[in-house]
This record gives C-alpha cells, sequence and structure tokens, in this order.
C-alpha cells in the first residue's frame, strides 16, 4: 500500500521508487503483487504513464487510512521512561520551515530521540484540513488565517515580510524602505497564497504596481531566481536574512506587512508524539 499510494502521490513509478529509494522493478512487482491480491487493476499502463482506474481511485482513501492507522498505532507506544516513540508526520509552508519549524524540530529530537519525523511541503494553504482528514499528517504549520472546519487552529506567532533585490540592485538605504520608496523592480512571485494576498494588498494601499518578472511553482524556486537577477520579491523575514547571507540586497518595510502564522490539527487525532509536539511549540 505505502508503494501504491508513492505512485499516486509522484505520478509515477520511476519518481515514487526515486522517492522510497528503491529500484524501480521494486516497486513495480510491488503493485502487481497488491493487484493480484485485490483481483482488480489499479492502473492502466499507457505507455510509460500510470493512470488510476476507477479502482484504483477507490482504493486511495483505505489505502492511506491503513497506513494512518499503523502509524497511529505505533505513535500511541512509549518507550521504557513513558516518552513517545513512533513517526510524526507534519506538513509545513516553506516560509515556516526555517522558523520556526527548524528550530521545533531540534529541540524536539533532542527531548524524543525514538520519535522521527517526516517533514513535507505544504504547497497549497488551502489543502492542509484535508491532508489531515486523508491522513497525510497529523499538523500543519501554515500560515493564518486558514479554513478548518472541525479542526482546531493556534496562532504562534508572526512573521514581517522584507523586500530582496538581486545583487547590485540600487536600493534607497532607509532600512526599512518606505514602500512609496520601493524600486521599480519586477518581482517573481508564487501562485496565489495568503502571503501573496497580503502583499498585493499592501502594494496596492501604497499605490504602487509591480510587474511580475515570473511565477514559480515552488516557493523554495524564488531566492535562486532572485539572486540570478530575474527580479525582486517579498520574503518572510528568517528567509530574507539567509537571502542577505547570500548577497541579495534586503530592507525591512515600512508600514510593515505582517502575517500570522500557526497550526491546524484535530485534537482527536493526535498521537502521544503529536501531543508533544504542540506543547513544545506552544512554549517556545
Amino acid at each position: 500500500m505505502e508503494y501504491f499510494l508513492a505512485v499516486v502521490d509522484h505520478k509515477g513509478i520511476n519518481a515514487a521508487a526515486s522517492a522510497l529509494r528503491l529500484a524501480q522493478p521494486t516497486v513495480s512487482q510491488a503493485i502487481r503483487v497488491l493487484e493480484r491480491e485485490l483481483g482488480v487493476d489499479l492502473f492502466h499502463r499507457i505507455g510509460r504513464g500510470m493512470v488510476l482506474t476507477s479502482a484504483g481511485q477507490a482504493f486511495v482513501g483505505p489505502a492511506r487510512q491503513v497506513l494512518r492507522d499503523v502509524v497511529a498505532a505505533e505513535g500511541a507506544l512509549v518507550d521504557s521512561e513513558g516518552l513517545p516513540r513512533g513517526r510524526l508526520d507534519i506538513h509545513v509552508a516553506a516560509p515556516l520551515a526555517v522558523h520556526p519549524v527548524a528550530q521545533l524540530v531540534g529541540q524536539f529530537r533532542k527531548r524524543y530521540p525514538n520519535v522521527s519525523l517526516r517533514l513535507a511541503d505544504l504547497r497549497d494553504e488551502e489543502a492542509g484540513a484535508a491532508l489531515i482528514r486523508d491522513g497525510h499528517c497529523e499538523i500543519v504549520f501554515t500560515n493564518l488565517p486558514v479554513a478548518g472546519p472541525e479542526l482546531e487552529v493556534e496562532e504562534l506567532g508572526t512573521h514581517d515580510y522584507w523586500l530582496v533585490c538581486p545583487p547590485g540592485t540600487d536600493v534607497p538605504a532607509r532600512d526599512p524602505l518606505p514602500l512609496t520608496e520601493l524600486p521599480d523592480l519586477p518581482l517573481v512571485i508564487v501562485p496565489k497564497s495568503t502571503g501573496r494576498t497580503a502583499i498585493e494588498r499592501a502594494l496596492s494601499a501604497a499605490r504602487k504596481h509591480t510587474t511580475p518578472s515570473a511565477i514559480v511553482q515552488h516557493r523554495e524556486s524564488l531566492l535562486p531566481f532572485v539572486l540570478a537577477g530575474v527580479g525582486g520579491t517579498i520574503l518572510a523575514r528568517p528567509m530574507a536574512e539567509q537571502a542577505a547571507a547570500r548577497g541579495a540586497v534586503v530592507r525591512a518595510i515600512d508600514p510593515p506587512i505582517s502575517l500570522a502564522y500557526g497550526v491546524l490539527y484535530d485534537p482527536a487525532l493526535l498521537s502521544p508524539a503529536g501531543r508533544a509536539f504542540l506543547r513544545l511549540a506552544r512554549t517556545r
């Protein structure tokens, strides 16, 4: 089932095998065995592609639940000292990976060395509730506000967003830089998100209209594009500080663009490890 879901999530045998760190024939054979045991074809083989059959689509939900139950069973155990063990799955919006999640994971691992963490990128902030509901993870770190029907949402802090420009860009020395003095620089942006909406609102209020130089799907691509001179961008302060260390021209902004962040979770589905992680997040 894990191999089956890897093929679904990575949209192919080769990518799934790479993610699982297995040989491609191993994954292919496992899928064939699963199909024989179930008595149905889970995929249409079209050339080198894999497309879910109707039976395969119907099997995705139950397969995720089975694997979620396995992880939950492992997470319900404690070691000889009464500390959580097992695995904790978390999805994280990219701006929050640098801060606070990296620090939290480091502290958590020191306290609970028998818990392994699996962190995945939250590419769609609106998908957080579905990821928890479908068993992909226990906790989602995301920008706020976010809709989470029947889920708990807790604010943990705020991030200021700073202007990040390619090395050598002529930017007024004022820091913070008034938004009205923002240089006429095209921006590298990501598709619609909570952060982008807040940025566009602030720029509009300052009567600054910028032109996108590139729209990239993955947030981790923003900084390489900026450093290559494609355009500027606006990043959460922890990421902007990393950009400055790599040579980018960085300025705080006035008035500040601030965005709250927090966690999304279902109390009924939290393992001991999940509850311990949230306790740590609340006290940092």
